[in-house]
């Protein structure tokens, strides 16, 4: 038998209105803020990853999916959608919309890392970036997106850790900060995170290995900024303070992709366990530039679907139906399957979902069948009931019947 590949996983059907729902209720939000939706191809130049993330991350270095198409050009499955977004925004030519370019996304994501909870090697990402302003109530609002987006979908426990990285010089001084405090502990540091201390020694402070935690929690982080950094921080802040976003402020939330300067955020959720972060996000206003577009802030986050799904799932009250299900049509008989298939169309065309068993079973088997697919109606067709040019129709939820004429049907079901 084949299965599916190690850290992929099939999405059945009694999961998929979970993530639906968490797709609609993104939408919703999204559209309300003034963002649309955009979708990028799901293969990019391999280069577009290593020039943006930075060549010195786990991601390009050991996660990124590489190989060499027909052409020889070297070719990657997607590992983020940041970098395949500024490249359509520069081939495209979107700054020439007079609002910017707000955009979403919702896709599948790829990264050869270990499979674990939450994470699998296709993954999915639902997110978003505001690109073209430097504005910091454009950072507030990106906040509140995510904020807002959690609160619709009814998650609790979720907390905002909002940190800034300044500019490019700034981030410079964080990075020989961060070694300073680091460099007396490096031999204590997993293996990993020793060979990150000189490659990029931010990622070290997203490593979930013990010791690695114990030593960061236990390392001070000074301030580093600039004035213009310190007054672009203050005013994301009064942003946030002024609609009343909760956040604290994490200086170790640093965001370990080259790209990122300024403004960084994550928001974690008590119930995923140590694999708390359901989202990461923030400011990268030189990556346009960089990618050959021209000087251009922004600012985006993303949220793992799956770790959604997980914190959904822990959360009570929180169960989207499984049917959409209107109408169950069922016979007495073998013999009224085809006046029963006729029906079941017209219903469809009338945009009724209706659904009809086509094996002959008994009309209690059925009944149970409509049940279990949450079939709001059952519409029967009965012999006798048929001559007069009428059916019986049974309210699932109320466990009322009554007879209906056959040409008032669709009218009655509406």
């Amino acid at each position: 038998m084949i299965k599916a590949l190690r850290g992929t996983k099939d999405i059945l059907p009694d999961e998929i209105r979970l993530w639906q729902h968490i797709e609609s209720i993104g939408r919703d939000i999204f559209y309300i803020y003034g963002y649309n939706e955009i979708k990028t191809p799901i293969i990019e130049e391999a280069s577009l990853f290593t020039r943006s993330i930075g060549d010195a991350t786990d991601i390009v270095q050991k996660e990124m999916y590489v190989f060499c198409d027909r052409g020889g050009r070297n070719i990657a499955l997607r590992p983020e959608a940041t970098a395949s977004i500024v490249r359509s925004y520069i081939e495209n030519s979107l700054a020439q919309s007079s609002r910017g370019a707000k955009l979403f996304y919702i896709g599948p994501m790829f990264r050869a890392e270990r499979p674990q909870q939450g994470r699998q090697r296709q993954f999915y990402q639902i997110g978003l970036e505001a690109i073209g302003s430097d504005n910091p109530f454009i950072d507030a609002e990106v906040i509140a997106v995510s904020v807002r987006f959690l609160e619709r979908l009814g998650i609790e426990k979720f907390h905002v850790k909002l940190n800034s990285l300044g500019c490019q010089k700034d981030k410079i001084r964080v990075i020989e900060k961060h070694k300073e405090s680091l460099r007396p502990y490096v031999e204590k540091l997993c293996e990993t995170c020793k060979a990150r201390f000189d490659k990029n020694v931010l990622r070290i402070f997203d490593c979930k290995e013990v010791s690695c935690r114990g030593i960061v929690e236990n390392v001070s982080v000074e301030k580093t900024l600039c004035d213009e950094c310190t007054s672009h921080f203050e005013k994301v802040k009064a942003g946030l303070d002024a609609i009343g976003i909760q956040y604290t402020i994490d200086r170790k939330i640093v965001r370990g992709l080259d790209y990122y300067t300024r403004t960084v955020f994550e928001i974690t959720q008590e119930s995923l366990g140590a694999k708390d972060a359901i989202c990461a996000g923030g400011r990268y206003n030189n990556l346009v530039k960089e990618l050959g577009g021209k000087d251009t802030p922004a600012i985006g986050f993303a949220f793992g679907m799956e770790r959604l799904v997980l914190a959904l799932q822990g959360t009570s009250g929180i169960r989207p139906q499984l049917s959409g299900l209107d109408v169950f049509v069922a016979v007495t008989g073998e013999q009224l399957y085809g006046e029963a298939f006729k029906l079941t169309e017209s219903l469809r065309k009338a945009g009724i979902a209706s659904e009809i068993d086509y094996d002959a079973k008994s009309l209690k088997a059925q009944m149970r069948k409509a049940e279990k697919l949450g079939a709001k109606f059952v519409v029967i067709l009965g012999e006798e009931e048929l001559k007069q040019g009428k059916v019986a129709v049974k309210d699932m939820a109320k466990h009322e019947q009554k007879e209906v004429e056959i040409t008032d049907l669709i009218a009655e079901l509406r």
